[in-house]
């Protein structure tokens, strides 16, 4: 019975620690967590602790650390299956891409709001090569801290379609809608209506949004659509 009070105990530190740390991962920014997602970083330097313990205390009961593992695994697999399921959860305990550069203007506020100061983002456009804003055209940071960068298409390599003097020109591909929801902010950004999308959507034989996993549209108005279920005749 002791050895059970002990397992439970155990269970309920890691399901009440580690939503703790996730809480002050968050608050203490995107640039903590290096490449990997919010959660899974955390579970890493968790299991690295538990088992760490385990090696370097021969006195721990080895079960109990095989119970952590376990329960952590666990915890990480709700997490993650949570994640996936509710959205309004994801956007609580992930970090969203942040536009920094938008046609070669730094967009201070967001760089301020993310923690990031002026000279990390010079240094993460350098690692691209890119010593001259005014070549950004968009420039993201991801939820993994890391910078997403799109060049004006002036300043892009030339590729074989130009020398075939075919090019597609719709630039940039702008989300709006994923996983069902559209995205309305994106929308009015891009000066598109709701009512110009569901067209769109009817077009390609949508009648719902619900319908669509995920759709963008370019600079020329074409609307690309990834529904949530592709027909068995395009398999």
């Amino acid at each position: 019975m002791e050895t059970a009070s002990d397992l439970f105990k155990i269970a309920v530190r890691i399901f009440t620690i580690l939503p703790l740390m996730l809480f002050v991962t968050l608050f203490m920014g995107r640039r903590s967590v290096g490449e990997l997602p919010v959660f899974d970083y955390l579970i890493i330097i968790t299991l690295g602790s538990v088992v760490g313990a385990d090696i370097a205390e021969p006195e721990i009961n080895h079960i109990y650390i095989a119970f952590a593992v376990i329960v952590i695994g666990i915890l990480q697999k709700l997490f993650a299956e949570l994640t996936i399921r509710n959205q309004k959860f994801k956007g609580l305990t992930t970090f969203d891409p942040v536009v920094v550069i938008k046609d070669g203007i730094l967009i201070v506020k967001n760089i301020k709001k993310i923690k990031y100061s002026l000279e990390n983002i010079l240094e993460l456009l350098r690692e691209y090569g890119i010593f001259n804003i005014t070549e950004v055209s968009i420039a993201l940071i991801e939820a993994n801290g890391r910078l997403s960068v799109y060049k004006k298409p002036e300043l892009t390599p030339v590729t074989p379609q130009d020398l075939g003097i075919t090019k597609p020109s719709g630039g940039i591909a702008y989300p709006v809608i994923k996983e069902g929801k559209v995205l309305r902010q994106v929308l009015k950004d891009l000066h598109l209506s709701e009512d110009w999308l569901y067209a769109q959507l009817k077009n390609q034989g949508f009648d719902t949004a619900k319908a669509v996993f995920f759709a963008t549209v370019d600079g020329n108005r074409q609307v690309y659509i990834s529904p949530f279920h592709v027909n068995s005749e395009q398999n």
